[in-house]
């Protein structure tokens, strides 16, 4: 039987889906893209935006168009914290939330003889273990996320993650490890360490920390490259960059978070840093690494944000020159404070602050992009692209080379010749 196990959102629902394929492809099942004609049909939903909820309802409804008798499982966030609309979409058979996927390949087993539905979505916030799930081939790829950490304690106003996935759990250190050395062997040569709060890894069980699982992956030696996935500022300290600064295997790109230029907004959002402090972190990041790639994240229009405000964050996000910002306009989430705050901005106005906001980062990406003109990079190559093969920096600027050759998983030194469009045009130096 066919299988298609899809992801939406963040890296970390890539991960467990790529870990679900892998469980029903180790029982026999052949897996196939979201698109092909599947017996069975695995969501994991995202409900970090409206937008979020709106497109895994979709994709729930669609595929049982491709395959009418398809088993349609709906897993992840939305299924945890909206059980009840999920269960509306007569298109769904089995509701599993955001644990409990070690499970779907024996419901899915017990749906097809029962054809009964079943719901098994639990009470995450009593969770405390991570939910033991590895990842091991990845087909197709050459990078590999590797979950480290479940869970977020931060309840930003806005966020409603914190109600999805419960609160922090670590995965055990030599597990980890041992996901590592699988996918050592099987070629990958680069590693993504990723979770919903990746910062807060041992935390909660204080045997390990994410410095210390960081050195004991760069020991691989088939591991080339480590990556870091999102992590909040508050994380950037001197003794962070002193302890991991001297790690070559690093990639030299941090993802961290702002959400606002704005002290105002950053306190209503419930953010546990103010602009300076996170201008700091910055600061000691580039100290550290002059090519560093910074990107992030920025909401508009949130809740009583002014005019002024507004472009108090605008200057702020001007002025850190980030490599890249991903700009969302505010979207009001059921069961979070900021839902229900008062002064709420209108769409319009959302809108034409996304826009500039989007503009400033089209700019400071472009100026990133081209100090590297006449830069020798090394590439880790990915994919064909008609004449062209793509890949990325350490610090992710994307670099196509127009080559006959086979480039796929390997690393090659490329003079970086001209950027534009969110691109990078090179030759390899041999």
């Amino acid at each position: 039987m066919k299988v298609a196990s899809f992801a939406l959102g963040c890296k970390v629902n890539q991960a467990e889906s790529e870990a679900v394929a892998e469980e029903f492809a180790a029982r026999g099942y052949e897996i196939v893209n979201i698109t092909d004609y599947a017996d069975i049909y695995v969501i994991n939903t995202c409900s970090v935006t409206n937008y979020g909820d709106k497109k895994s309802r979709q994709i729930l409804r669609r595929v049982k168009k491709i395959n009418k008798n398809a088993v349609v499982v709906a897993s992840g966030c939305y299924a945890q914290v909206s059980t009840d609309d999920i269960k509306k979409i007569d298109e769904v058979d089995i509701i599993v939330g955001t644990s409990g996927r070690n499970k779907i390949v024996d419901e899915v087993e017990k749906f097809l003889k029962t054809k009964e539905k079943a719901c098994f979505v639990e009470d995450i916030m009593n969770e405390r273990e991570f939910e033991k799930i590895s990842v091991n081939k990845l087909a197709g790829r050459t990078r590999a996320y590797i979950k480290i950490q479940d869970g977020c304690s931060q309840f930003c106003s806005y966020c409603i993650i914190p109600y999805a996935r419960g609160p922090i759990r670590s995965r055990d250190e030599q597990d980890i490890l041992d996901e590592v050395g699988v996918l050592e062997k099987n070629g990958f040569k680069e590693i993504v360490l990723t979770g919903i709060h990746a910062a807060s890894y041992g935390k909660d069980n204080h045997k390990s920390d994410l410095v210390t699982l960081m050195k004991k992956v760069s020991q691989f030696d088939g591991i080339k490259r480590i990556r870091l996935s999102s992590i909040e500022p508050s994380i950037v300290t001197e003794n962070f960059i002193n302890e991991i600064k001297n790690m070559p295997k690093l990639c030299h790109h941090f993802h961290l978070s702002l959400q606002s230029g704005c002290d105002k907004t950053l306190k209503a959002m419930n953010r546990h840093y103010t602009a300076e402090k996170y201008e700091d972190a910055i600061n000691m990041l580039r100290e550290a690494w002059p090519d560093v790639a910074i990107t992030t994240d920025i909401i508009t229009g949130f809740p009583g944000e002014t005019e002024e405000d507004f472009l108090e964050c605008l200057e702020f996000a001007k002025k850190i020159k980030f490599s890249k910002i991903h700009v969302f306009p505010f979207s009001p989430k059921k069961g979070t404070p900021a839902a229900k705050m008062k002064e709420q901005i209108k769409s319009s106005v959302k809108a034409e602050r996304s826009a500039k906001m989007i503009k400033a980062s089209e700019e400071s990406e472009a100026e990133f992009g081209e100090k590297f003109i006449g830069e020798t990079l090394p590439v880790l190559f990915e994919q064909r692209n008609g004449d062209y093969y793509e890949g990325h920096t350490s610090n992710y600027i994307n670099v196509w080379v127009k080559t006959e050759n086979e480039l796929k998983n390997t690393i090659k030194n490329v003079i970086i010749e001209s950027y534009k469009n969110e691109k990078a045009y090179g030759k390899i130096i041999e």
